[in-house]
C-alpha cells in the first residue's frame, strides 16, 4: 500500500488488527512502526520474523523515501531530519497516536532522529544495533570484522569505515564476505532476493560529507521523553556494543531500559528469536 506524505509516496504493510474484540468491546492494541535499515533497503528484512509480535501489537512496515517500494522524491531531502518528519506527517495521515517506533541499525538513526525533533509524539522506543554517532569506535567495527572473517573482512571493513567506499565493487564484496558476520545465524540466503536495493541514497548518505559520515546525535538524545528500549549484541561488527552503550547513557535514565546479549551479532532478533521477542513484548505491553 502506499499513501502520500509530504508530497510523496510511502509504502507501508500491516500485519495484525488495530481494533479486536474484547468480551463486549473493542480494544485497541498498540501500534509498532518498524524502521529499516539500510539506507536503500526496505522493510522486507523484518519479514516473517516480525510477525510474532500481532498477539501484543498491529505492526506496521514502512519503506523510508528513497528507499525500497517508496518514491524517491528529491535527494537533497533524503536526511534524517525529512526521515524523522515524515514518520510523524505518516502517523498523522493514518491517524497513529503515541506510536511504539521500533528502528534497527540505519532505522535506529531515523528513530533517534525523530524522537529528538519531535519528542512529544512517541509512545516508546526501541533501538536495535545502532550509532548515534557516524564515526564512534571505528576500530572496533574493524577488530570485530577482523575476529569474526580474518583480514579480508577487516580489510573491507577498512575501507568502508576509514576510506569511505560506497562504490558498487565494494557493495558486492560486502554482501559476499562481510555480510555474513552481521549475524551468528547464516542469514537467509533468499533476503537479498526480497530486498528491493536502490544504491542511490547509499551512495548519497555514506559518501563524501553524507550523513552516514557526519552524524552525531549523542548530546541531543537526552531530549527523549518517552520510555526506551536499548538493545545490543557483543559480537556485532557493524554497529558494535559499544555504540548501544553510548546511547543508553545519553538518554535520560529514568526512561531507559538497557539490555545486552552476549552471543548475539547485528539486529539481535536473528541469533536469539525467542529471548528478543519475549523482550519485545514485554516492552509492548508493559
Amino acid at each position: 500500500m502506499k499513501i502520500q506524505v509530504n508530497g510523496i509516496n510511502l509504502f507501508f504493510d500491516t500485519d495484525g488488527a488495530s481494533l479486536r474484540a474484547d468480551g463486549n468491546a473493542m480494544r485497541e492494541a498498540p501500534t509498532v512502526i518498524l524502521l529499516h535499515g539500510g539506507p536503500g533497503a526496505d522493510h522486507s528484512i523484518y519479514k516473517p520474523d516480525f510477525s510474532a509480535l500481532t498477539d501484543v501489537a498491529q505492526v506496521i512496515y514502512l519503506d523510508h523515501r528513497g528507499n525500497g517500494r517508496s518514491d524517491d522524491g528529491p535527494p537533497e531531502l533524503w536526511t534524517l531530519a525529512q526521515w524523522a518528519d515524515d514518520l510523524v506527517a505518516f502517523c498523522d495521515a493514518l491517524g497513529i497516536v503515541k506510536p511504539i517506533v521500533y528502528g534497527a541499525s540505519f532505522g535506529g538513526m531515523v528513530a533517534m532522529a525523530y524522537a529528538t525533533r519531535h519528542p512529544a509524539h512517541a509512545g516508546k522506543l526501541v533501538l536495535v544495533s545502532t550509532s548515534a554517532q557516524a564515526t564512534s569506535h571505528t576500530d572496533a567495527k574493524i577488530a570485530m570484522f577482523t575476529r569474526l572473517g580474518g583480514a579480508a573482512a577487516g580489510e573491507l571493513a577498512r575501507r568502508r569505515f576509514v576510506e569511505g567506499d560506497t562504490s558498487p565493487e565494494l557493495l558486492k564484496a560486502w554482501i559476499d564476505v562481510a555480510f555474513p558476520l552481521y549475524t551468528q545465524t547464516p542469514p537467509d540466503p533468499d533476503l537479498w532476493h526480497r530486498i528491493v536495493m536502490k544504491q542511490p541514497v547509499r551512495e548519497r548518505f555514506f559518501g563524501p560529507g553524507g550523513e552516514g559520515c557526519t552524524l552525531d546525535m549523542l548530546h541531543e538524545l537526552s531530549r527523549i521523553q518517552c520510555p526506551t528500549l536499548v538493545i545490543g549484541g557483543a559480537l556485532d561488527p557493524m554497529l558494535p556494543v559499544e555504540c548501544q552503550r553510548d546511547i543508553a547513557a545519553a538518554i535520560p535514565a529514568h526512561l531507559v531500559r538497557y539490555e545486552e546479549f552476549a552471543n548475539c551479532g547485528h539486529g539481535v532478533v536473528p541469533d536469539a528469536p525467542d529471548d528478543a521477542m519475549a523482550l519485545l513484548r514485554e516492552f509492548i505491553a508493559g
